[in-house]
């Protein structure tokens, strides 16, 4: 539990380079706990784009309400300077928040309006769901079903309201 304990403020002091400004390109590699992946749910991986449906449903969290998850409980977030529809979060920002990618339907649980869900082209390649203007990413150190270690971070990254709003 101390190794964890001890990785998490690392991770989120080199995330910060990476994620303060969209067009940074710090030198710093950011390892990932990349959350463990199950067909058909998309990968949050993105050197192996997943090969299927993305699920995404409604969880209530103790914090934040009713927020937005995978079809493996975990947290989808948003990201403030991504307010036109696409992302702006590559590189190494990409490796402490991996898209959440889709090849195939995105599949959308009860309380959700699958009209509201889409895909934005990545120009590194695949098609990111997003929940209205949103792209959905997740936070390399939520390692476990409704972590939520990103919310507020930088005042850009939150978790996302059923309706696709940022919880702040």
């Amino acid at each position: 539990m101390r190794t964890r304990s001890l990785f998490l403020p690392l991770l989120a002091v080199l995330a910060i380079a990476a994620c303060t400004s969209p067009a940074a390109s710090p030198s710093v590699v950011v390892p990932t706990a990349a959350p463990p992946t199950a067909s058909p749910v998309a990968s949050p991986d993105e050197s192996s784009p997943s090969t299927g449906a993305a699920i995404v449903m409604v969880a209530t969290n103790a914090t934040h309400g009713q927020i937005l998850v995978d079809g493996e409980g975990r947290t989808l977030y948003l990201f403030t300077p991504d307010e036109a529809g696409t992302s702006t979060c590559y590189d190494d920002c990409a490796t402490a928040w991996p898209p959440l990618l889709v090849t195939g339907e995105i599949t959308v649980g009860p309380g959700l309006d699958d009209s509201d869900f889409s895909t934005a082209t990545r120009t590194d390649g695949g098609d990111q769901v997003k929940i209205g203007n949103w792209p959905l990413y997740y936070f390399a150190t939520d390692v476990a079903p409704g972590d939520t270690n990103g919310q507020g971070l930088f005042d850009r990254w939150y978790v996302v309201s059923p309706s696709g709003e940022a919880i702040k």
